[in-house]
C-alpha cells in the first residue's frame, strides 16, 4: 500500500513539473520583443509625430514591446539611454542620433553584440547598422535653393537659420541648398547661425538679423519650426511683408508647417516624412528573419499656395 503510494505521489510530481515547463516554454513562445526607440528629443512637434506614428503602428503588433527614450538634445543623455537599452538586451535598437560623431562609437557597440540597429533620419558616422530610414536631405535643400531662386527672381539676400550643425540633417540641407544656388552669383547668404531645431532659436536668432540687416528677402529654416520663429520675430518688428519665409517638414495640423502655408506665414514647406511608421515595418521584418534594404528613402514634396498641396 505505502509503495502505491510513493508511487502515486511521484506520478503527481512528474506531472507537475512537466506541467510547469509547459508553462515556462508557453510563457517563452508569447514573450514580446522588445524594440528600444533612442530619441534624440521629443521637444520638436516633428518628433512628437514620430513618435505616436511609432507607437500607433506597435500598438498593431502585441507581438512586439516598443520602449522610448528621450534624449533632451543631449549626446550624453541618448548615449546613456542606449547602454541601457544594451543592458537590458533589447530585441532590436532604433535610434535616431542627436548628433552623428559623438554617437557612433555606442551605435557600433550595440550592432557588435548582435542586436540589430535600424537608424532613423539622423545618420551616424559608420556603416554599423541594420538599415537606414530618411528622406534624401540634400534633394530637400535642393528644392528648397531652387524655390528660392525662382521667388527671388535670381537676386537676393538670405538669412539661413540651420539645425543642430553636428547633425547630419541640417549638414546635408545646407549642402543642398548652397548647391542649387551655385548658378545663382546675385543671391547671397548674408548670415547664417545654427538654431539647433527649436522655434524659440528662430525667433531669437531673427531678432538678432533684423538689428543687423536692413534688407533681408529670404529666410531659409532649416525646419518649419524655427522659420516659423523667425516670420513671428519680423511681424513683431514689422517686416515681416518684406521677407519670404521657407521650412522643411510639412506637418499636418494646426502647428504644422502645412498650415503655416496656408497662414501665409511660410511662403513654402518641404515635405520630410517621420519615417516612425516605416521604422516598425522595418523592425518587426528584421525580427522576423527577413532581409530588409540597407537604406530606405522616402519621398518628398513641396507645399506651396503658388504650386499647391
Amino acid at each position: 500500500m505505502k509503495k502505491t503510494i510513493s508511487i502515486l505521489i511521484l506520478f503527481v510530481a512528474m506531472i507537475a513539473v512537466f506541467s510547469a515547463c509547459g508553462k515556462k516554454s508557453e510563457t517563452e513562445k508569447v514573450r514580446p520583443k522588445v524594440i528600444g526607440f533612442s530619441q534624440c528629443n521629443s521637444a520638436e512637434p516633428w518628433r512628437e509625430a514620430m513618435n505616436q506614428q511609432m507607437q500607433n503602428e506597435a500598438a498593431k503588433h502585441p507581438e512586439i514591446k516598443l520602449i522610448i527614450s528621450d534624449g533632451n538634445q543631449d549626446n550624453s543623455k541618448q548615449l546613456a539611454d542606449v547602454e541601457n537599452f544594451l543592458v537590458q538586451e533589447v530585441d532590436l535598437l532604433i535610434i535616431s542620433p542627436n548628433e552623428a560623431q559623438p554617437l557612433t562609437a555606442i551605435v557600433e557597440k550595440v550592432h557588435k553584440s548582435g542586436i540589430p540597429v535600424v537608424i532613423l533620419d539622423r545618420k551616424i558616422m559608420s556603416d554599423a547598422y541594420t538599415s537606414f530610414i530618411g528622406a534624401d536631405n540634400v534633394l530637400i535643400g535642393e528644392m528648397a535653393g531652387k524655390y528660392a531662386a525662382k521667388v527671388l527672381n535670381g537676386k537676393g539676400k538670405i538669412a539661413e537659420i540651420w539645425g543642430l550643425k553636428g547633425s547630419t540633417p541640417a549638414l546635408e540641407r545646407h549642402e543642398g541648398f548652397v548647391k542649387a544656388l551655385a548658378d545663382y552669383p546675385d543671391i547671397e547668404v548674408i548670415y547664417e547661425q545654427d538654431g539647433a531645431w527649436l522655434r524659440r532659436r528662430g525667433r531669437e536668432i531673427m531678432e538678432n538679423v533684423l538689428q543687423r540687416f536692413e534688407k533681408i528677402d529670404l529666410v531659409y529654416g532649416h525646419n518649419d519650426p524655427m522659420a516659423i520663429g523667425a516670420y513671428l520675430a519680423a511681424k513683431n518688428a514689422n517686416r515681416e511683408k518684406d521677407i519670404l519665409f521657407i521650412g522643411i517638414d510639412g506637418l499636418p495640423g494646426a502647428e504644422g508647417g502645412i498650415q503655416a502655408v496656408e497662414n501665409k506665414e511660410l511662403s513654402a514647406t518641404f515635405v520630410y516624412p517621420t519615417g516612425g511608421k516605416e521604422a516598425i515595418e522595418t523592425a518587426l521584418k528584421i525580427l522576423a528573419g527577413e532581409k530588409v534594404e540597407r537604406n530606405i528613402t522616402l519621398g518628398t514634396r513641396t507645399v506651396s499656395l503658388d504650386e499647391g498641396k
